[in-house]
């Protein structure tokens, strides 16, 4: 039965293999931005300025939103499979990411709600730019859903706060250090 966690390692790989296409993605994006501001100077230029200040900012907030999804990923892939499948010999390698020596599935989820919040905001950021083009009840329903991932991470973290200060967590900790109680 313990065996059955190695199940989980394809759904790992199937994370870095999502990895990659957000990799493309970023690229593409980038690429976008290029092209729009060195390649069609001229167009750019004969669009209205506040215009052409829009559309790079939009696609610089979409590459911030690919790079922000992109580390929720790696979190967790990385965190994931030393939570629940196994755990990653670093050896104190230099490249250890500082979150993983302490990383469980409480924290787990606290950082990954933040980053949803971090996501969520810049759709909600990407919404408010094109506010005149955007339904109200549009804008109205994506600031009810973020400040519900807002209300959420928050009671993850109060949670968690509260777990770690427990009597059971303390000993669990404790016994895993090597102390006695």
């Amino acid at each position: 039965m313990f065996a059955s966690r190695w199940l989980q390692v394809p759904l790992y790989l199937g994370l870095i293999v999502a990895q990659a296409v957000y990799v493309w993605q970023f690229a593409l994006e980038l690429w976008h931005l290029i092209e729009t501001v060195f390649l069609h100077k001229e167009s750019v230029q004969a669009a209205a300025a506040p215009a052409a200040e829009v559309v790079v900012m939009l696609t610089v907030l979409a590459l911030i939103d690919v790079v922000m999804i992109s580390n929720l990923l790696i979190m967790v892939i990385i965190g994931g499979y030393e939570t629940f499948v196994s755990r990653i010999d670093l050896n104190d390698h230099p490249d250890e990411p500082e979150w993983l020596s302490h990383v469980n599935a409480n924290v787990l989820k606290v950082k990954l709600a933040t980053a949803i919040i971090g996501i969520s905001s810049v759709h909600l950021l990407q919404t408010f730019i094109r506010a005149q083009t955007t339904p109200n009840d549009k804008m109205m329903w994506q600031t009810i859903m973020h400040l519900a991932f807002v209300a959420s991470a928050i009671g993850l973290a109060y949670i968690d706060r509260l777990l770690s200060s427990s009597p059971a967590e303390h000993t669990r900790s404790h016994l895993t250090s090597g102390e006695s109680s």
